[in-house]
C-alpha cells in the first residue's frame, strides 16, 4: 500500500507543479495581453474618464449659456418689434399725409447727375502714363 501512496503522492505534486506553472502562464499571458490593448488605445488618441468628464461640464455650460442668449435675443427682439409697432401707428397717418408732397417738390429740384462715362478721365492708363524707372546705378547724365 505505501507503494501506491508514493505513486499518487508523486502524482499530486507532479500535478500541482502543472497547475502552479499554467497559473504563471496564465498571469504572463493577461500581463502581456494588457500591455497591448493599452499600447492600442494609447495609439488610438483615446481620453480618458477624467478628461471626458471635464469637457462634457464644459458643454453642458457652453450649451446652457448659449440657451441663455437664444432666450435673450428673443426677448430683445420682441421689445424692439413692440417699440416699431407703437411708433409706426401713431405718426405713420399724419407722417404719410405731410411728406407725400415734400417728397414730389424734392424730386422737381434735383439736379441730373452725371452718367458714369462722363465721370471718367481722359488720361490713358496703366504703363505708357507710368514714369520710367532707371536701372540701378545709372544716373542721368551718363
Amino acid at each position: 500500500m505505501q507503494t501506491q501512496n508514493r505513486l499518487l503522492d508523486d502524482l499530486a505534486r507532479v500535478a500541482g507543479g502543472a497547475l502552479s506553472t499554467l497559473a504563471g502562464i496564465k498571469d504572463e499571458i493577461e500581463a502581456l495581453l494588457r500591455q497591448q490593448v493599452e499600447r492600442l488605445l494609447g495609439d488610438m488618441e483615446l481620453v480618458n474618464r477624467e478628461e471626458f468628464e471635464a469637457v462634457k461640464a464644459m458643454a453642458a455650460k457652453a450649451r446652457a449659456e448659449q440657451e441663455a442668449l437664444v432666450a435673450r435675443i428673443r426677448k430683445l427682439e420682441a421689445e424692439l418689434a413692440g417699440r416699431k409697432r407703437a411708433a409706426a401707428k401713431a405718426p405713420a397717418r399724419k407722417a404719410s399725409a405731410a411728406k407725400a408732397p415734400a417728397r414730389k417738390a424734392s424730386a422737381a429740384k434735383a439736379p441730373a447727375r452725371k452718367t458714369s462715362a462722363a465721370k471718367r478721365s481722359t488720361k490713358p492708363r496703366g504703363r505708357a502714363s507710368s514714369p520710367r524707372r532707371r536701372p540701378k546705378g545709372k544716373t542721368k547724365g551718363g
